[in-house]
């Protein structure tokens, strides 16, 4: 007898150690040539490590979690004297482990000639039976690669290989019979992948959305408001509405909330140069709104809203979705907003955490309204609710200011004849 070394192959370009994940045998197990022995998981992918050839375990490196080097002993195999030299091992197991871990598709569509030992061209066994429940099936790890892939279940394919071994042939008559056992299902896999090249408006959404997470420490706060007064008198005011008025939404009413509020805390109206390190303050209420497009989101501005009404509001945040909508918004219309209101309307959601309109440093998001039991003091009563989750650039923006900020809006909106009132 002799003993064999088994060193940790070269599993990738460039990797110089890998965490060992699992071992598949112990000291004393009988392993047969290109069963697994463990598998370790570099930066990139989790590589198995193949037994270059039949023996017994006699060593192992280590335990599961720890770094190994590569080129480091990995398993040491107690061999009779016939065995190939250790260095053909090494190289053996490098080989596979490296194919793996670079070039998976290759094992798949090689030449059968040359995924099979010469041995296997030489005679077939007969077939051995599925493996049971439990039982790790005998395969090369390149086999075991297209199975998974696949999403086959090697215990389910009869093994004409030594000693059982499921081959690359064994798989491909699998798959001609179509899957049986555990994994029958009447779907086909799907294998496509389809590349879309990020470009135009989408590319841009991409850039500014990449600047404003990355630049913008964000808190996001989120708050229940009971709509249930706004919505009667919104019913209300829709169904008196005069020639010429637009319908109103939930839109007007809050952006009309955001002005009163905004009137207490100027500095929420606000663009952040962060490079400068300067707070542009802004006298003037310009609020984007952020619209869903054939093309991707856009935010036209709905400017001078201190100065609009309800049905202004609305009638504005109307003309301009739609000018967005159709392409026909022109640059003026979708730049210079101050802050953002942004709302997936039915779609909206329990809660949300919308990423702030960089520069802005502030932007208040609408999730929808649903009937929600709502304790009055006394019982629980249906109350038409809806949640606020808006959220602030902590860097200028104390967690106190922002929530100061949404319970003045959330005041407004549940008592919603302050809309009205001035001063």
């Amino acid at each position: 007898m002799a003993e064999r070394v088994v060193r940790l192959p070269d599993v990738g370009e460039g990797i110089a150690e890998a965490e060992l994940v699992e071992w598949h045998v112990k000291v004393g197990d009988i392993v047969r040539e290109d069963a697994v022995l463990g598998a370790v998981m570099t930066d990139k992918a989790t590589v198995e490590i193949p037994s270059p050839t039949d023996g017994r375990v006699i060593w192992l490196a280590g335990s599961v979690g720890d770094v190994l080097a590569i080129g480091s002993d990995f398993v040491r195999l107690e061999v009779d004297g016939k065995s190939a030299p250790a260095a053909e091992a090494v190289k053996s197991a490098s080989s596979t482990a490296s194919t793996l871990a670079k070039k998976p598709d290759v094992a798949a569509s090689a030449p059968r000639m040359a995924r099979e030992p010469p041995n296997m061209l030489k005679s077939q066994p007969s077939a051995a039976p599925p493996h049971h429940a439990g039982d790790r099936p005998l395969a090369a790890p390149a086999v075991r690669l297209r199975a998974r892939e696949a999403g086959v279940d090697l215990r389910q394919i009869r093994g004409t290989g030594p000693a059982g071994r499921i081959t690359h042939d064994d798989l491909d008559a699998h798959l001609a019979r179509g899957r049986t056992g555990t994994t029958a299902t009447p779907y086909p896999t799907q294998t496509a992948v389809t590349d879309i090249k990020i470009v135009g408006l989408r590319r841009k959404i991409a850039e500014k959305m990449s600047v404003a997470s990355s630049r913008i420490p964000h808190i996001t706060y989120v708050e229940e408001v009971d709509v249930t007064a706004l919505e009667d008198l919104r019913a209300k005011l829709n169904s008196q509405k005069q020639p010429g008025r637009p319908k109103l939404t939930m839109l007007p009413f809050l952006m009309r909330a955001m002005v009163r509020a905004i009137a207490e805390q100027q500095h929420l109206n606000a663009h952040f140069d962060d490079e400068a390190g300067i707070v542009h303050q802004h006298a003037g209420v310009h609020i984007g709104i952020a619209t869903q497009t054939p093309a991707g989101l856009v935010v036209p501005v709905v400017r001078h809203a201190e100065a609009r009404d309800l049905w202004s509001c609305a009638a504005e945040v109307a003309r301009l979705a739609e000018a967005a909508r159709n392409g026909s918004a022109t640059r003026d219309e979708l730049t210079g907003s101050t802050i953002t209101i942004t709302s997936l309307g039915a779609l909206g959601g329990l809660a949300t955490t919308p990423i702030i309109n960089h520069p802005e440093v502030a932007i208040i998001g609408v999730n929808r309204i649903a009937i929600r039991p709502h304790w009055d003091g006394a019982a629980f009563v249906p109350r038409q609710m809806m949640n606020l989750s808006s959220s602030f650039d902590h860097r200028v923006i104390d967690g106190f200011d922002a929530a100061q900020f949404v319970q003045r809006i959330k005041t407004q909106l549940e008592t919603p004849a302050m809309i009205f009132i001035d001063g």
